[in-house]
């Protein structure tokens, strides 16, 4: 059988799939050309042509404009670097396409459309910005511990390139936050506490550990207390914040007796809900472990303790 060597239109788009009036087209460009004429003066094109014809055809389904296309084609720039450009490309759009996504369903969730839209967008660092702004007004000016400041001032936000719904609306909850005039003025209030305790000969890192390993075992008590239906002014009650405040003066190394209930007290009135709101929301951002919410748990403890 002898091989087809000229080929028509329409043997062309029968073998690609594309219609002869693209073919016309593309030949109409000199993309392909024509080798000949049939004796009805229609185009014929070889082999050649029909191999150029099926690249092209893959270039376009891969997003090649046409004029790197016919570079392509004719030898002036390698198809290895274009894929790599145009994977590049497609990486980008895909990024814009997932971060569009999960605006769109927070803005489902009944987010503002304008503000949600506005910071998920901004980049790394416009975000990071945003904290340090904050970090610099809540805690520039104080005499801090070396060790709490840097570790307050070292969050960063790493808002992946395919945010969950979550992590969008965490970043927005937590852009509004550190923005909020009044939980600044409230975290102004615990750094200027903590610089006065820091000034009066307080070693505010010497005990972290046992104060955290106290404020644990509080919590796990009052989880245990509240999870039984135990009421806050029943005796059990009271037998419970009674071993709270024993784990409490052994970690603060004072008296278990009213200087530790004033002290107690002092570190109640100068903390605030939403700081704990903080750090849960910035694991969220980077995708770590959820930070436990022990709101009910501290209330509880409150109402027990009168």
């Amino acid at each position: 059988m002898v091989p087809v060597t000229h080929y028509s239109i329409g043997d062309l788009a029968r073998l690609t799939g594309l219609s002869t009036r693209t073919i016309r087209f593309y030949s109409d460009a000199g993309l392909v050309p024509v080798v000949g004429r049939t004796g009805g003066g229609y185009r014929s094109y070889d082999v050649a042509g029909l191999n150029r014809l099926k690249l092209l055809r893959t270039l376009r389904d891969l997003g090649v404009d046409l004029p790197t296309a016919q570079r392509v084609l004719e030898d002036e720039v390698g198809i290895t670097e274009v894929a790599r450009i145009h994977a590049d490309a497609i990486d980008a759009q895909i990024r814009t396409l997932r971060l569009r996504r999960s605006v769109l369903r927070a803005v489902a969730k009944g987010g503002e459309m304008e503000l949600v839209n506005e910071l998920a967008r901004l980049s790394d660092e416009e975000r990071q910005r945003i904290l340090d702004d904050f970090f610099e007004d809540v805690f520039g000016g104080y005499d801090l511990e070396p060790g709490f400041d840097a570790m307050m001032r070292s969050v960063r936000v790493e808002l992946s390139d395919d945010p969950t719904t979550e992590q969008v609306e965490a970043w927005v909850e937590l852009a509004n936050l550190v923005q909020d005039e009044d939980f600044r003025a409230s975290i102004r209030r615990m750094s200027e506490r903590h610089a006065e305790l820091r000034a009066a000969g307080e070693d505010m890192s010497a005990s972290s550990a046992e104060q955290l390993g106290a404020f644990t075992y509080s919590v796990e008590q009052a989880r245990a207390a509240l999870d039984a239906g135990v009421a806050p002014d029943s005796a059990r009650a009271k037998e419970i914040v009674a071993a709270v405040n024993a784990r409490w003066a052994e970690a603060l190394d004072i008296p278990n007796d009213e200087r530790l209930v004033e002290k107690l007290r002092e570190y109640e009135s100068f903390s605030d809900p939403r700081a704990e709101r903080y750090w849960q929301l910035v694991a969220v951002l980077n995708d770590r472990p959820a930070m436990p919410d022990t709101a009910a748990e501290r209330e509880w403890l409150r109402l027990a303790g009168g």
